[in-house]
């Protein structure tokens, strides 16, 4: 085993897994989750075989805290510690808000917020056993900058935000660091339903005038675990490409 272990949740695709790519490549073992047995299941066999490190899988519905258990077992049957957490499982939905039906408000609030307290409860024992602990919660850019079609989900990850502050406080004591990212528009399949017109606006309300890359992301997820930001918890920080200047 390496002297890292990682937790990463919804690692199947997009964000989650370039954020397990870059761990898996800084020598972290990890325990990889995502909502599908054969899409985690193949990550975590690439992952393994290109860095040389220990990457196991478990599939469920964040969701389900059974889920997020079944996660916290595995990890500490395998390491007996987790050094990092990035809590990234999430869905999408649009809409207005008049519009929204019952069952969408319940899966957004139930997957996006309950889900990241499920799982940050859950590991919090693991990550006082770990060295130099850090947690990273996916956020969103709509949870700090209104956007007409998405109060719901804004207000889900706005959730994630006051999450990470308050754990911040609570969990700092015993050396845990929590933080988490905004992302903006970012080439994921959660851009898929927009066309090109949709893109180009997406684009021209960016600063710097592209799309962000699940890279771009995972580049500061992997900052924000590592001992460069020692001295950083409580942030929600912006990986948005000036979406919100």
């Amino acid at each position: 085993m390496s002297d890292r272990a990682a937790l990463v949740t919804g690692a199947s695709r997009g964000i989650g897994k370039a954020t397990a790519t870059k761990l898996a490549e800084r020598g972290y073992d990890l325990v990889l989750h995502g909502h599908g047995a054969d899409a985690v299941a193949a990550v975590a066999a690439e992952l393994s075989e290109k860095f040389g490190v220990t990457a196991l899988h478990a599939h469920g519905d964040i969701a389900d805290p059974a889920t997020s258990k079944a996660l916290i077992q595995l990890a500490f049957q395998s390491f007996k510690r987790l050094d990092a957490l990035v809590v990234n499982a999430g869905t999408h939905a649009a809409g207005m808000l008049g519009m929204t039906d019952d069952a969408t408000i319940e899966r957004l609030f139930a997957v996006n917020a309950a889900g990241a307290v499920y799982t940050l409860r859950g590991a919090a024992r693991l990550l006082a056993r770990g060295k130099d602990p850090a947690v990273v919660l996916l956020s969103s850019i709509t949870a700090s900058r209104g956007i007409a079609g998405q109060a719901v989900y804004s207000a889900s990850k706005g959730a994630v935000a006051a999450l990470a502050r308050s754990a911040a406080k609570e969990l700092g004591p015993q050396g845990i660091r929590v933080n988490a990212v905004e992302p903006g528009f970012i080439r994921t399949d959660m851009l898929d339903t927009l066309d090109e017109k949709g893109r180009e606006e997406r684009i021209g309300d960016t600063a710097l005038r592209r799309l962000g890359e699940a890279e771009d992301v995972a580049d500061v997820i992997a900052f924000l675990l590592s001992d460069q930001a020692r001295f950083v918890t409580g942030q929600v920080i912006g990986v948005d490409g000036g979406l919100k200047l």
